[in-house]
C-alpha cells in the first residue's frame, strides 16, 4: 500500500509565501505521476500543477508563474512552492501519485493524501 502524507499548509496573507510538502511511503512501488489538486469549499477539487516521472510540468492557468511543482525521486517526495498568494488560492491542497504496485501481482494503483489547509487572507 502506498501512502502520501502532506504537510506546509497554514495561514498568510496575501502576497505571501508557502511551500507544501508530500511524502510517500510504502514499499514495492515505483511513481509515475504526481500531482497537487486543491478543493476550495463549495467548489469542485482542481489539478494545481503535475509534474512527470521524467520532470515535465503542468500548472493550471490560475497559478502559473506563481506556484512551481518539485519531487525527488530518490526521497520519493513532492513538493509546491507557492508564491504571491492571493485569497482565491484559499482550500484544501492534496498531492496525489500514480504508479505500479510490486505485489503477488503488478497493480496500479493511484494514492492521495489527506489534504492541507491552505487559507490567504485579504
Amino acid at each position: 500500500q502506498v501512502q502520501l502524507e502532506e504537510s506546509g499548509g497554514g495561514l498568510v496573507q496575501t502576497g505571501g509565501s508557502l511551500r507544501l510538502s508530500c511524502a510517500v511511503s510504502g514499499s514495492n512501488y515505483r511513481i509515475n505521476d504526481m500531482a497537487w489538486h486543491r478543493q476550495a469549499p463549495g467548489k469542485q477539487r482542481e489539478l494545481v500543477a503535475q509534474v512527470t516521472m521524467s520532470g515535465t510540468t503542468k500548472y493550471a492557468d490560475s497559478v502559473k508563474d506563481r506556484f512551481t511543482i518539485s519531487r525527488d525521486n530518490d526521497k520519493n517526495t513532492l513538493s509546491l512552492q507557492m508564491n504571491s498568494l492571493k485569497p482565491e488560492d484559499t482550500a484544501v491542497y492534496y498531492c496525489e501519485a500514480d504508479g505500479w504496485h510490486y505485489g503477488m501481482e503488478v497493480t496500479a494503483f493511484r494514492s492521495w493524501g489527506q489534504g492541507t489547509q491552505v487559507s490567504v487572507s485579504s
